[in-house]
C-alpha cells in the first residue's frame, strides 16, 4: 500500500512538472511588435516560437510608421505556419511598428559640419554654423543599414562658405540620393560686455560674457580671455555684446588733474604729510607732478591710491614738505 501511495505521488509530481514546463513554453502573443525588418515573423509576434520563429507572416509597415493587425488573423497564420498552440491570448489587435533612423534638422546640420571638417584638419565640427538654403524635413533611414545616411561627395568654398552635400540614403524603397546646399561659417567665441560700459568705468568680472561670432567678423586683437582686463577702466564708451580688445582699457585713474591729494613722505621713524594739488592725472604707480599748497613748489610723486601720492625717500626735495605734520 505504501508503495502505491509513493508511486501515485511520483506520477502526480511528473504531471505537475509537465504542466508547468508546458505553461512556461507555451507561445504568448505580444500586444506590440517593434521590428527593423521588412518582414514580421512568427517569432516577432509570439514568445517561445521555437523552430517556427523565423517563418514570415506579414510585410512590415513603411519606415517609421505603425499598423494594426487583427489578433485572430495573426493566430491563424501562425498555426498554419506550424505553431499549433498559437492563440489570441485575449487580444483583439496587435500593433506593429517599424523603426526608423530619424535625421532631423539639427542632426543633418551636425552631419554637414562633420563632413566639411573632415576636409580641413584645422576645423572642428563645433566651430561650423550650418545653414541650409531650404531646410529639409526629417529624413527616415533604415536603421538596419551599416550607414543609414552616407556623405558621398562634398563641394565647399571656404571663400564664401557655400557648400553642396551629395547624400546616399537607405530609405524605404532602397538607396536614394539627396543633395543639400547651404552656407557654412566658421564661428569662434570671444569675450564681450554683458552691458554697456562708460568711459572711465572699472571692468568687473560680472560685467563679462562670451559671444559666438563668425571668425571674419572678429578683429585680430579681440580678447579670448578677460583675465588681462579685469579691474581696468574703459578708455571710451563700449557697447554690449561686441568684441573687446586690450587697447579698449587702461589702468583706472586714481588722481585726476586738479584733484586735492594727500602727499606722504616716509623715513625710518618719521612720516610727514601735507596737502597738494595734482598737476597731472595718474593711475596707481604713475609718477605725476604735484604742487605743495603751502610752499607752491611742484614735486614729482607716485600715485598710491585714490587721492593719495607718495614721495620716494630718495627724492631730495624734502624741503618742499615744509608746513607738513608728523
Amino acid at each position: 500500500m505504501k508503495r502505491l501511495i509513493a508511486l501515485a505521488g511520483i506520477v502526480a509530481g511528473l504531471v505537475w512538472t509537465s504542466s508547468t514546463v508546458s505553461a512556461e513554453t507555451r507561445p504568448v502573443l505580444r500586444s506590440q511588435v517593434s521590428t527593423l525588418s521588412e518582414i514580421v515573423t512568427v517569432g516577432d509576434f509570439y514568445t517561445s516560437a521555437g523552430a517556427f520563429a523565423d517563418v514570415p507572416l506579414f510585410r512590415s509597415p513603411d519606415l517609421g510608421t505603425s499598423g494594426d493587425v487583427p489578433a485572430e488573423t495573426v493566430a491563424k497564420r501562425a498555426r498554419a505556419a506550424g505553431l499549433v498552440m498559437a492563440g489570441t491570448d485575449g487580444l483583439s489587435r496587435v500593433t506593429v511598428h517599424r523603426r526608423a533612423e530619424i535625421y532631423d534638422l539639427p542632426r543633418l546640420q551636425q552631419l554637414a559640419a562633420e563632413a566639411l571638417a573632415r576636409r580641413d584638419a584645422s576645423l572642428v565640427p563645433q566651430d561650423l554654423e550650418i545653414t541650409f538654403h531650404r531646410n529639409p524635413g526629417p529624413i527616415q533611414a533604415n536603421p538596419a543599414a551599416v550607414q543609414p545616411i552616407s556623405v558621398e561627395r562634398v563641394l565647399w568654398s571656404r571663400t564664401d562658405g557655400r557648400f553642396t552635400l551629395f547624400l546616399g540614403i537607405e530609405g524605404p524603397r532602397g538607396r536614394q540620393q539627396l543633395n543639400l546646399t547651404g552656407y557654412a561659417r566658421e564661428m569662434m567665441e570671444v569675450v564681450a560686455l554683458s552691458q554697456p560700459l562708460t568711459r572711465g568705468a572699472i571692468l568687473k568680472e560680472g560685467s563679462l560674457t562670451t559671444v559666438r561670432l563668425a571668425r571674419q567678423q572678429v578683429p585680430a586683437d579681440a580678447l579670448l580671455s578677460a583675465d588681462a582686463v579685469i579691474g581696468l577702466a574703459a578708455r571710451q564708451n563700449l557697447r554690449a555684446n561686441s568684441p573687446i580688445a586690450r587697447n579698449d582699457f587702461e589702468r583706472p585713474v586714481l588722481v585726476a588733474r586738479g584733484d586735492k591729494v594727500t602727499v606722504t613722505f616716509e623715513l625710518p621713524g618719521m612720516k610727514l604729510t601735507t596737502r597738494g594739488q595734482a598737476i597731472d592725472e595718474g593711475a596707481e604707480g604713475d609718477v605725476i607732478d604735484v604742487m605743495n599748497l603751502q610752499s607752491r613748489r611742484i614735486i614729482p610723486a607716485t600715485v598710491t591710491s585714490r587721492g593719495q601720492v607718495r614721495i620716494a625717500p630718495s627724492n631730495p626735495i624734502v624741503a618742499s614738505l615744509e608746513g607738513g605734520k608728523q
